[in-house]
């Protein structure tokens, strides 16, 4: 290189400059909105009905808080307000929105994943969300039921015909998540013959491999498939959906759940659908003791099954309390026939104190002790 001309100091090109007139919710309404229209390999929108009304539920937060507004500017939120907004969120109405912890945990991360995308689009420095600790959903156990199979039989029975009844069987007899993966049952998944049954998870799709897996056709479940396959119109494809009558959006299988249960004399349990599936992932773990077996059945990992699903049965406090009874049992029991085994062992050993003494007794001669003599005559050698 020949330095004809000395180079020229090139000043590094300033950051975009950030626009100031984009008011968060406009930004919240533009996200939903790509996020809507995006579209998968099938023809299918990504956006599953679920996170769309979650999306929703967090842009209607935001416009009530006195943090955000109608007209807070995007590039001006700060890391305070957002902190005033979870505590807004939490306090009881009118004050705040009253919501749950685990429900505001997941605002709070779903505002998050708003304002990382509109950093990635470089319309804001920082993510105001980036360091707000204790966002990820905990599991509240206080409100886990075990659902027994008495109870279970007498809700089914309870039920208004065989799919609702099937509805009730895949979630407690077979684990499936409710509705995702029941109205997404097809016949041709079910393979009669070697007793497996092909479930489609639309809920874990995107993740590679795992848009389907493969469980047994339980035993239990098993009645509840063949009553509804028995009505099925002659000619009925194999791609045909399984559950045909509640397949409508407006259909709150929930709400008619609670009126089940309570038609069959019980009270509802926290969770209907999800302490069905955590009921039967539970006997499950029991029975199988193989938990990546049964994840595999069940459809999660094995953190997140023992983190949120598996529960403490009352039977299994009666178990324990059962074996300790019979092993303490045994110890009285092995205790007494130690005893008894010594004392017989003292008595042949030391005989009877009040009879005849166990060791005889020889008689002395009246010769007395030494062995009789012939005289004190010595015979001696003749050698």
């Amino acid at each position: 290189k020949i330095a004809l001309v000395p180079p020229r100091d090139i000043a590094p090109s300033p950051p975009p400059a950030l626009d100031s007139e984009i008011t968060v919710l406009a930004f919240v309404d533009a996200y939903i909105k790509r996020r809507t229209d995006e579209m998968d390999k099938e023809g299918n929108r990504k956006t599953k009905k679920g996170t769309l009304i979650a999306y929703k539920n967090v842009r209607r937060c935001l416009a009530e808080s006195p943090s955000f507004g109608q007209s807070k500017a995007l590039a001006a939120v700060t890391a305070g307000d957002c902190d005033d907004w979870r505590e807004w969120l939490q306090k009881p109405a009118p004050e705040g929105q009253g919501l749950s912890e685990n429900t505001a945990r997941r605002r709070c991360g779903i505002a998050r994943q708003f304002f990382r995308d509109a950093q990635r689009r470089r319309l804001i420095p920082d993510n105001p969300l980036q360091d707000m600790k204790g966002i990820s959903v905990m599991p509240n156990r206080a409100r886990d039921h075990f659902i027994e199979r008495d109870v279970a039989d007498k809700v089914i029975k309870a039920c208004p015909d065989n799919q609702w009844k099937l509805l009730f069987a895949l979630s407690r007899y077979a684990g499936l998540r409710c509705p995702s993966e029941h109205l997404a049952l097809r016949w041709c998944d079910i393979d009669w013959e070697r007793n497996r049954m092909t479930v489609r998870s639309p809920k874990t799709a995107h993740h590679p491999g795992h848009d389907s897996r493969v469980t047994p056709l339980f035993p239990e479940l098993r009645p509840y498939l063949e009553a509804v396959r028995d009505e099925l119109k002659p000619g009925t494809p194999l791609t045909a959906p399984v559950i045909t009558r509640y397949r409508d959006v407006s259909c709150n299988l929930r709400t008619q759940l609670y009126k089940i249960i309570r038609r069959a004399g019980y009270d509802p349990w926290p969770k209907l659908w999800q302490n069905l599936r955590s009921t039967r992932e539970t006997e499950l773990l029991r029975e199988v003791k193989d938990i990546d077996v049964v994840c595999r059945w069940i459809g999660n990992s094995p953190a997140v099954a023992l983190k949120h699903y598996a529960q403490v049965r009352e039977a299994d406090y009666d178990n324990v309390a059962a074996a300790n009874l019979h092993q303490s049992m045994q110890k009285q029991a092995a205790s007494k026939r130690k005893m008894a085994q010594g004392k017989t062992k003292h008595r042949e050993s030391h005989g009877k104190r009040d009879g005849a003494s166990a060791f005889p007794i020889k008689t002395m001669s009246p010769a007395g002790f030494e062995p009789t003599t012939y005289g004190l005559k010595v015979r001696c050698s003749t050698n």
